[in-house]
C-alpha cells in the first residue's frame, strides 16, 4: 500500500466514442474522487424518465493496480438538484476488470433528466482492497453489540 498523500499511477484507455473527452479530475485540491464524464452522442442526450435507469458510457477503460478498486459513487449536486443517484452505489471496479467503465443512473426525481455530452454524472474514488482469508468457527467471540442489526445503535 501506498502512503497518505502519494500519487497512485492508474492506467487509462480512452474509447473511440470517448476520445474527445477531458480526463476525468479532481474538482478541488482535497477532493477524493475524479469526476467522470457521460460518452453519450452530442447530438442524442439520454433521456430517464423519473423511476427510470440506464446505463450511461464514459468511453474510459481502466487498469488498476493489483490490491485496489475504483468505487464509482453519485454526485451529490445531481442528488440533490435532479434526485439523480447510481443504483448500484457505490459501483466497483475490480483490478482485473479491463472493459469501458459504465455508470448506473436512476432518476427519483419528478421529471425526465437529460443526460449530455460531457456531463459530470458519478465520481471515481480509487481505494485499497484488503482481501479476506475467512476462517470457519463454532461461534463467534461477544461483543457489546452482540447480534443488533439495523437500527440497533440508535
Amino acid at each position: 500500500m501506498m502512503a497518505a498523500g502519494t500519487a497512485l499511477t492508474v492506467n487509462v484507455l480512452r474509447l473511440d466514442h470517448g476520445r474527445d473527452l477531458p480526463l476525468p479530475a479532481y474538482e478541488s485540491e482535497s477532493a477524493a474522487g475524479l469526476d467522470l464524464l457521460a460518452a453519450v452522442p452530442a447530438d442524442q442526450p439520454l433521456l430517464i424518465p423519473p423511476g427510470g435507469r440506464a446505463l450511461v458510457p464514459t468511453g474510459l477503460a481502466v487498469e488498476l493496480p493489483e490490491g485496489y478498486e475504483g468505487q464509482v459513487r453519485p454526485r451529490s449536486g445531481l442528488a440533490v438538484r435532479h434526485g439523480i443517484g447510481l443504483l448500484n452505489a457505490p459501483g466497483t471496479i475490480d483490478a482485473d476488470y479491463r472493459g469501458e467503465i459504465m455508470v448506473l443512473l436512476v432518476n427519483l426525481g419528478a421529471e425526465t433528466f437529460a443526460v449530455k455530452r460531457g456531463m459530470r454524472i458519478a465520481q471515481l474514488v480509487v481505494a485499497p482492497v484488503a482481501r479476506a482469508r475467512l476462517s470457519q468457527v463454532a461461534a463467534l467471540s461477544k461483543s457489546a453489540r452482540g447480534a443488533g442489526g439495523f437500527g440497533s445503535t440508535g
